[in-house]
């Protein structure tokens, strides 16, 4: 397994500090959340996007690629009726692949509930219809720059929109790229009536990506769920992605949340 850490884990921390504590704990890749480098992407040039990345690989890590693709953002949603936000969308996550490639990554986590989910006078068709197309206008620049985005499911408690995994894969459908695949992710899957180890199984052809981490927002192995049965499953369908720790709450700090995710994963599969 090749284990990677979500950068918006360490908070205020050095990226040096971060880096550090990061290969102590045995992780070699490293997610990025955009909102972590810059409130404007247009403003972080060429120069420091290389030195970004030159910052990360001089540590012995690997930037694997973006997550929280539109959080924390103005201006932007992908299942909405108004045409123009839908186009201003497409063009942000073009730039998003654009950042992706100077750093060295190839995959985007296509998550941001809030920039997704729709209102109750939308139908479902409708918002998957306006996914559809604003990922279409995204693609031939995916396969420009070798860059896959992920859709990633997320629980019914973060919205509406995407629910299963099922629901992932009609979007992936829909779309008809090669470029935009499947992320599964521990805490939404256990929202599903199926089993996560099952669900994983049968998803297997169209995962590209996997975090771990659980409901209680802590990760894997900090609560209920059983990772075990969820490394089994990785391994029955020969996954050779990223297993990326993804954590929501931060109180216990970096130190504990990488030291005691790192020990529970490599557990599950002693």
């Amino acid at each position: 397994m090749k284990y990677a850490i979500c950068n918006e884990t360490f908070g205020d921390w050095s990226l040096d500090r971060s880096l550090g504590l990061s290969v102590d704990n045995g992780y070699t890749g490293w997610e990025v959340a955009p909102f972590m480098l810059t409130d404007d992407i247009d403003s972080l040039d060429a120069a420091a996007r290389a030195a970004y990345r030159h910052q990360v690989e001089a540590a012995g890590m690997e930037i694997i690629g973006l997550h929280w693709l539109l959080a924390k953002t103005n201006g932007f949603h992908l299942t909405t009726p108004d045409a123009e936000m839908r186009q201003a969308t497409a063009n942000h996550l073009i730039k998003l692949a654009g950042l992706c490639s100077d750093l060295g990554g190839q995959l985007m986590v296509l998550g941001s509930p809030q920039q997704r989910n729709f209102p109750a006078d939308q139908s479902m068709q409708s918002a998957m219809e306006n996914a559809a197309g604003v990922l279409q206008r995204v693609a031939p620049e995916l396969e420009k720059l070798d860059v896959q985005i992920a859709i990633e499911p997320l629980g019914r408690g973060e919205g509406n929109f995407l629910n299963t995994a099922a629901e992932g894969r009609q979007l992936m459908a829909m779309v008809d790229s090669p470029k935009v695949q499947l992320h599964l992710d521990v805490k939404a899957m256990s929202d599903e009536p199926t089993p996560t180890p099952q669900i994983i199984r049968d998803n297997a052809d169209a995962m590209i990506h996997f975090h771990a981490n659980d409901p209680n927002l802590l990760g894997p192995g900090m609560g209920e769920v059983e990772f075990r049965p969820i490394f089994d499953a990785l391994r029955d369908v020969h996954y050779d992605g990223w297993v990326s720790v993804e954590v929501f709450d931060y109180s216990p700090g970096p130190e504990t949340l990488l030291k005691t995710s790192m020990q529970n994963m490599l557990a599950a599969q002693a």
